[in-house]
């Protein structure tokens, strides 16, 4: 049993769940998960150990193929230690000044590949099409759960950045709430709309475009660039030229060009940071919010490459060393 609480000050929520066992992500607990042999690698996530992983919900796999055998190319699960509950009420409830909300939500688990490599830079673009695709299709499915107004796509790659299998795989939280980072987002962005009307981040890409000294990768599309303010050193945003406010609304052409420039700076950083641990997140708009004239969605990488001190966890003021200039030029020299 969990619920979300809200802080009354920062309108900040939190996830609190009764029972510690519980997780985010994968956990390598049981017997067999570890393998009988400790001399023996072994990956819950490779093909021919589905039987230990829960029944499949979505899945890319030859016509030929059953439901949940070893035939796959990618596979969706849902998370055994899930943090929220597609069967739980959604219940809104007071305590005093204090609001919370039930457990309510979905948690899933991408495969992104059948084949066991460590980093998403190794695998074939193939594989990481089918990956935004899967991407696409599970947000337009939950979306139809009334209940949900958030969908949260995220990576953790590497265990620093709170991976806990090698095999790649991506995070999935649908949630009864809007987090507070996105909610920061659109306020922003629509500040910003109501002065100028227009959208912040079309702005951005037309400036970004016109400067060339934050940009590491460009196609017909997308922009890969380093913004202007970064949290940490190295940090990457893919956002795409075509104004959209929703991800699940990508079209079937731009999806082979974000997998494209999407592994391109993946093997950059690599190649930069000696495959650095790394986070992802897929910012998309709320479920249902009407945000179609001044969002816009976009994905940011940030690579694990020192530790938040008590100033950045203590202020969000976050403080290093890289010029973003920099990094851009550093990252767009580097032959991939």
């Amino acid at each position: 049993m969990s619920e979300l609480r809200k802080d009354p000050v920062v309108d900040r929520w939190v996830i609190i769940t009764e029972d510690p066992a519980l997780s985010p992500d994968i956990r390598e607990n049981s017997p067999e998960e570890r393998g009988k042999d400790a001399g023996v690698p072994f990956c819950p996530f490779c093909p021919g150990n589905e039987h230990l992983c829960p029944p499949e919900i979505l899945a890319n796999r030859p016509g030929s193929s059953l439901a949940n055998d070893r035939y796959w190319n990618l596979r969706v699960i849902p998370n055994r230690s899930p943090l929220l509950m597609v069967e739980e009420d959604l219940k809104r409830l007071g305590e005093g000044i204090y609001d919370k909300v039930t457990g309510v939500g979905a948690n899933e688990v991408i495969i992104e590949t059948r084949n066991h490599v460590s980093r998403q830079a190794d695998m074939r673009l193939d594989e990481l099409e089918n990956l935004f695709w899967a991407y696409r299709d599970r947000i337009i499915d939950l979306k139809k759960d009334r209940r949900m107004r958030y969908i949260l796509i995220y990576k953790n790659n590497g265990a620093p950045a709170g991976a806990t299998l090698e095999h790649p795989y991506s995070l999935l939280l649908a949630l009864p709430i809007v987090p507070r980072d996105i909610t920061e987002e659109l306020q922003g962005a629509q500040k910003h709309y109501d002065y100028k009307e227009r959208c912040i981040y079309c702005d951005i890409i037309r400036q970004e475009i016109q400067l060339e000294i934050r940009i590491i990768a460009e196609t017909g599309s997308f922009l890969a660039v380093e913004p202007f303010a970064p949290r940490v050193p190295f940090e990457t945003w893919i956002i795409p030229k075509r104004h959209s406010c929703r991800y699940e609304d990508i079209e079937p052409k731009e999806v082979g060009e974000c997998a494209g420039i999407f592994r391109e700076v993946l093997s950059r950083l690599d190649r930069a940071l000696n495959k650095p641990p790394y986070n992802y997140v897929l910012h998309n708009a709320p479920l249902d919010s009407a945000c179609e004239k001044f969002y816009h969605w976009h994905m940011e990488i940030l690579p694990r490459v020192g530790v938040p001190t008590g100033l950045e966890v203590g202020s969000d003021l976050y403080v290093h060393s890289t010029m973003p200039e920099d990094a851009a030029s550093f990252l767009k020299n580097i032959l991939v």
